[in-house]
């Protein structure tokens, strides 16, 4: 089904168009707001609730991404950006189509929203021509945003694990996924920078 950008909304808690604190290099990072985890000691606890927020249009927020020629890497975080699936879903698809990296931090766990899109998959085989209801389609919009990322940083934040050591990540519990090779192993597979080695030229 094609996404109409002009008038989808996503509701924000607000934006970061130069992040460097939220996955590896220089990043625009999308605060969604509403966030039902309510962990305590949240680092945004502003943007728990539903009820806050700005609602933008996909084609608003594509259009300021897209303005900024300085970074090709996306974050959605929050928030939680698996409360708004089917916006986020079209979001991250839109610019996986671009070329871009997407990372997403989300208070559930891999293994919970792997098995909530296979469920909704296998629903929706069931349909036919009929059409998802909005429960299904909700539940659709999960396993489409599980498509489009590339890293998940996943798990809720708990305070007692919390560590200033750990990189990109709040508590030790929480996981860097690797989503496109974890589907490929059927296990989960944690993400690794790219590592590389400097060697001396042979004419040195």
């Amino acid at each position: 089904m094609e996404t109409d950008f002009e008038n989808t909304t996503l509701s924000l808690f607000g934006t970061e168009p130069d992040s460097i604190v939220d996955g590896p290099g220089l990043r625009y990072a999308v605060f969604v707001q509403g966030c039902t985890h309510n962990c305590p000691g949240c680092h945004n606890p502003e943007s728990q609730p539903a009820c806050g927020g700005t609602e933008t249009t996909l084609a608003a927020l594509l259009a300021d991404i897209r303005a900024n020629g300085l970074v090709r890497d996306v974050t959605l975080s929050g928030g939680e950006p698996f409360e708004q699936p089917e916006a986020c879903a079209a979001l991250a698809a839109e610019l996986k189509r671009d070329g871009y990296g997407i990372w997403c931090y989300t208070g559930y766990r891999y293994e919970d929203l792997a098995r909530r899109a296979e469920e909704a998959r296998a629903k929706l085989a069931e349909l036919g021509d009929a059409a998802p209801d909005a429960a299904l389609a909700f539940e659709l919009g999960v396993a489409r945003l599980l498509d489009s990322i590339d890293v998940l940083v996943d798990g809720p934040f708990v305070e007692s694990r919390k560590s200033l050591e750990l990189k990109w990540r709040g508590s030790s519990n929480q996981r860097l996924i690797d989503v496109p090779a974890t589907r490929r192993k059927g296990a989960v597979v944690e993400w690794q920078p790219a590592s590389f080695s400097l060697e001396k030229p042979f004419n040195w």
